[in-house]
């Protein structure tokens, strides 16, 4: 009796154990594929497409293009994206390139030479063109200096008459990264190009990524083609250089009909045709981009730039906010509507190109070189007060996250490469803002913030 009592406990603790163990793998599996379904909501497709199997380019080790991944807390979302068959979205698109192929342009550029790439006009001359009554009414839109690159990249640019995609590193400071679930016939009809400087250029030689052959007219890396940008000829900060390709798109690509444009942190993760379709073309908009994940009012913008130190002069930043307060600047009400909020997430925007998505584009870039390239800050500002009005599709946070992939920029120095420790040369020490700027009752925002502060109380 006394043997069965002992070899009885070992079964015991054992099958215990199974039932722990069982019990444990049940409860991984369940919440595994309950985060993969609630993931999912966001995109939801009426059918299978037909991705590419093969992957696009095969990075040297050393290069590591997908190191630092930013790290995403939201799992579902309020307003999930559904998207079309894939081969229902092409056709789409093709239709719609060959319907509009014989329309003609409807803004009139200025034309000239000038010292500075846009002109650099006053604030009050930016202004008077926010209202574009008919087609006869040139606007400035950068140009006013030639853009440097070759001419070969200039003929491939223009050849593209569909959808492009659009990206840019200067300064080595980020990596270039190959878009993910294209379908078969993507590359068809979906042109990528990619803006890169010198700097950039050599840390791509120096990790074996392109060939170091100078008299190479043409570089390839996966499905973008490298655009070489000669810097020195625009803007010192190359942050602004950057600013020509992601809002002027619609002049560098001028037969496009419509264009992505993807921050070099990013990695795009669903075919750019369905994207389009799905947030643009359904929609039936002129632009599509995401609300910010926490702010809604510029002035929240414009603190956070100053507190984290995104752009050094503050006193600036200051002033900018003051002169948008003064002609007219609002927070965020529900008297915007259909406009959700102030402040985007502009590391991706989709813009079907036609009147009021390029004004706005010509807008935008005017302000950013009149003030800093940090372009939450002049958003608001310019899609409230440009006509004719801009149809937006400001599409939630939550969705930005499942289409694409966040990376953080390079954080070291490649020998050669001259990576992101090579930075606009400045005052290490940031400006901070005059003492009568701080003066918030004499301020120019003082009903600005006093009409956020109350909103913010009431909620």
């Amino acid at each position: 009796m006394g043997k069965l009592i002992t070899t009885s406990k070992p079964l015991i603790l054992h099958s215990k154990f199974l039932c722990f163990s069982l019990f444990y793998l049940f409860s991984s599996l369940s919440l595994a594929l309950y985060t993969f379904l609630s993931q999912s909501k966001c995109l939801l497709r009426s059918s299978p497409y037909d991705p590419i199997h093969s992957s696009l380019f095969s990075y040297n080790s050393s290069y590591h293009p997908h190191k630092y991944a930013v790290s995403t807390s939201r799992s579902t979302c309020s307003s999930p994206v559904f998207f079309s068959e894939y081969w229902d979205a092409l056709k789409d698109i093709q239709n719609f390139r060959d319907q509009s192929s014989s329309s003609r342009r409807v803004l009139r550029y200025m034309q000239g030479n000038s010292d500075c790439f846009g002109g650099n006009f006053s604030a009050q001359k930016r202004f008077s063109y926010f209202d574009h009554p008919n087609d006869n009414k040139k606007i400035p839109c950068g140009f006013l200096k030639k853009f440097p690159i070759q001419d070969s990249d200039k003929i491939a640019m223009e050849k593209c008459d569909g959808l492009v995609v659009v990206s840019a590193i200067f300064n080595d400071h980020d990596k270039v990264r190959q878009p993910r679930g294209l379908g078969s016939n993507t590359l068809d009809y979906v042109c990528f190009f990619m803006f890169i400087d010198d700097i950039t250029l050599k840390g791509l030689q120096y990790h074996g990524i392109v060939s170091s052959e100078s008299s190479r007219d043409e570089y390839k890396v996966g499905a973008w083609r490298l655009v070489k940008v000669l810097k020195e000829d625009l803007y010192e900060n190359p942050a602004m250089n950057g600013v020509i390709p992601k809002y002027l798109v619609h002049r560098l690509f001028p037969n496009s009909k419509f264009s992505i444009w993807v921050d070099a942190k990013l990695q795009l993760m669903v075919d750019p045709l369905l994207l389009i379709h799905s947030l643009v073309i359904s929609e039936n908009v002129d632009m599509a981009i995401s609300k910010h994940p926490y702010y809604v009012h510029t002035m929240e913008e414009a603190v956070a730039t100053a507190r984290w130190k995104k752009w050094w002069d503050v006193n600036a930043l200051k002033l900018q906010m003051e002169t948008y307060c003064d002609f007219g600047l609002q927070p965020w009400s529900s008297s915007k509507l259909p406009y959700t909020s102030d402040v985007p997430d502009s590391a991706l925007i989709l813009r079907k190109h036609g009147l009021r998505s390029n004004l706005w584009s010509c807008l935008m870039f005017n302000e950013l070189e009149g003030f800093n390239p940090r372009d939450q800050l002049a958003f608001a500002f310019v899609r409230d007060h440009m006509r004719p009005r801009l149809r937006l599709n400001m599409f939630e946070a939550e969705v930005f996250e499942q289409v694409v992939v966040e990376y953080r920029h390079n954080l070291i120095s490649h020998t050669g490469g001259g990576g992101s420790g090579q930075v606009l040369k400045r005052d290490a020490r940031t400006r901070r803002a005059e003492s009568h700027l701080l003066d918030v009752n004499g301020s120019k925002c003082h009903k600005y913030l006093s009409v956020m502060w109350n909103d913010n109380d009431e909620k």
